[in-house]
């Protein structure tokens, strides 16, 4: 089994065979980002898929909230170029989780700090840290929180 590392590479080498500047251009963005977490600390590593998961959550993350400021700036076009971005790191990302899935994490976790004699506001951080380790990739911390936020009262 090839490593994700190595599957964003061969992808680039397709992209490029075919053309495709949009993919091409997104793809090399992305193996930078990954090469430039590698040598990011005192001495250079090679990420583990989950490591280079988290860079691509981050890249995503990224593109969303341009999108969103250019598309309230009134500048849809470079929002478009934006969103497309996303659209091609998406492909990489694992499927994200549904609503009633988190809900139902949620209800368990606040349940569970209920119980142990945390309540409202007191219990935000311990549910949020209990569900972000149960959905992990699954659900970004936004949310995580919001879903709490609710589930909280």
């Amino acid at each position: 089994m090839s490593s994700l590392r190595e599957t964003l590479k061969a992808d680039l080498t397709t992209a490029m065979k075919a053309r495709d500047e949009a993919t091409v251009s997104t793809l090399r963005m992305v193996i930078a980002a990954v090469m430039n977490a590698e040598v990011a600390g005192n001495e250079a590593v090679v990420l583990s898929d989950e490591q280079v998961m988290a860079v691509l959550l981050a890249e995503g993350k990224k593109r969303t909230e341009a999108a969103q400021i250019y598309a309230d700036n009134d500048r849809a076009e470079a929002a478009a170029k934006e969103r497309s971005e996303y659209a091609i790191i998406e492909r990489y990302l694992p499927a994200a989780m549904s609503d009633d899935e988190l809900n139902a994490i949620v209800q368990e976790e606040a349940a569970k700090a209920a119980a142990a004699g945390a309540t409202g506001g007191k219990a935000m951080g311990v549910v949020v840290k209990a569900v972000r380790e149960r959905v992990g990739t699954g659900a970004d911390g936004s949310r995580v929180s919001a879903a709490v936020k609710i589930a909280l009262g």
